[in-house]
């Protein structure tokens, strides 16, 4: 049973003013889902973006990075979940492209300020016929009155899943500048989840006024504390994307500075609600049954403590001691061993398991008892801590286990 949040209540996410959603059943994979998505964003709308870094990049990533670089803005976005369109080459980027002017052209707008996403299986052709079919129905949710509402937001949260076995969906308030400010966020994810963006799919909108300059930024800054510390399986994605929305209709002054005091307490408000989204997909990892938080301390900088975080969090081995609950420890230390920290002294090193304190000074602790490990390893939430013992740097990654089910799942994805 995967580790999950509870599925999140209606009434506890916030509409967004300046944002409207419709959600459409497309048939673009499975029948009787909801699979298409829109986002329409009023004029004025700021939009800032992360991809992935996987040189595969599908076609839907290649033209959002084309949409805005060109400088046109933002007013829309169109999301289809049961296909990736990566891998397609030329008639993918064809497909993408046709999927924006369809919907640029009912909107009456330019095909520049749409921007497409899709996520699913790799290598397959779009069905165009079904997508463009389903753009109406989604454009007609949109116009119902219950746009105003966090209802759509947990419907496009459904409207996105690919294997996740619950939405995911969360919203913040906050005061800016002595003005009520909500954020609300989706995103989806359960396997090839180690986003390396410079997330699976997410999307966060908050109605604070934000340069439009500094959406960008903002965007990597969130993703670089929350998506990007996160990872399942170690694979990153051909079709990760991260979306931040400024709607700007909250009436406070506009932020113009992200080091700014303004700016500082806009990232610090909507740190949590981008970690919660990401902790979401870990909890919900394929066939997850535990939720491991690895905080690496005392490295030289920041680099090495995330290369022995990630060896921690990316080891079969690690994580399949953790779904038995098998306290195999030296799996931890070959981990940090293997790393790629340049000099490390293993000499150096504490390795403690929850208030279990497993490694001292490089070698077994004396007072270390195995049943006191097994107990922590049978908690569902649990903690590894490791101390380099040679800085002041730390970095936490959050990672799940390995059962039987990832194999089961990703072995019958395509059926």
């Amino acid at each position: 049973m995967p580790v999950q949040l509870n599925a999140p209540v209606v009434d506890d996410l916030l509409p967004i003013k300046g944002v409207r959603i419709g959600v459409a059943q497309a048939g673009i994979r499975k029948a009787n889902r909801k699979d298409l998505t829109v986002f329409l964003l009023d004029e004025g709308c700021a939009v800032g973006a992360v991809f992935t870094q996987n040189r595969y990049a599908a076609a839907p990533v290649q033209v959002c990075r084309e949409h805005l670089a060109s400088g046109a803005g933002t007013r829309a976005l169109v999301i289809n979940t049961g296909n990736a369109n990566a891998g397609t080459g030329e008639p993918g980027l064809a497909d993408a492209r046709q999927t924006c002017t369809a919907l640029a052209r009912c909107l009456n707008i330019p095909h520049e300020q749409v921007l497409p996403f899709s996520t699913g299986v790799i290598m397959e052709p779009l069905p165009m016929d079904r997508l463009l079919a389903g753009l109406p129905t989604a454009l007609a949710d949109a116009a119902q009155p219950q746009h105003d509402s966090g209802a759509q937001w947990l419907s496009a949260a459904q409207g996105i899943m690919t294997t996740d076995t619950l939405p995911k969906a969360a919203s913040v308030s906050f005061d800016l500048a002595g003005k009520p400010i909500h954020a609300t966020g989706i995103a989806k994810g359960a396997g090839m989840i180690r986003p390396n963006m410079a997330t699976m799919l997410g999307f966060l909108a908050t109605d604070a006024a934000v340069a439009p300059a500094l959406m960008g930024d903002l965007a990597r800054r969130l993703a670089d504390v929350s998506f990007n510390r996160v990872t399942v399986d170690g694979d990153t994605s051909t079709n990760d994307s991260f979306v931040v929305i400024a709607t700007g209709r909250a009436g406070q002054p506009v932020v113009t500075d992200l080091d700014s005091p303004a700016g500082q307490a806009l990232v610090a408000a909507l740190t949590p609600l981008a970690q919660r989204l990401a902790h979401a997909i870990v909890r919900d990892g394929e066939g997850a049954t535990k939720f491991i938080t690895v905080r690496v301390d005392g490295g030289r900088d920041s680099q090495e403590c995330l290369l022995a975080a990630y060896a921690i969090a990316h080891s079969p081995l690690v994580k399949t001691a953790f779904f038995a609950s098998d306290p195999n420890l030296g799996r931890i230390l070959a981990a940090v061993g293997y790393a790629g920290i340049n000099d490390l002294d293993i000499r150096g090193i504490d390795l403690r398991l929850g208030d279990v304190h497993v490694v001292k000074q490089g070698g077994r602790n004396p007072d270390y008892r195995e049943e006191d490990g097994a107990r922590v390893m049978k908690e569902p939430e649990i903690l590894v801590h490791v101390s380099l013992g040679r800085g002041s740097a730390t970095e936490t990654v959050w990672t799940c286990d390995f059962s039987h089910d990832y194999v089961t799942i990703n072995a019958d994805y395509r059926s």
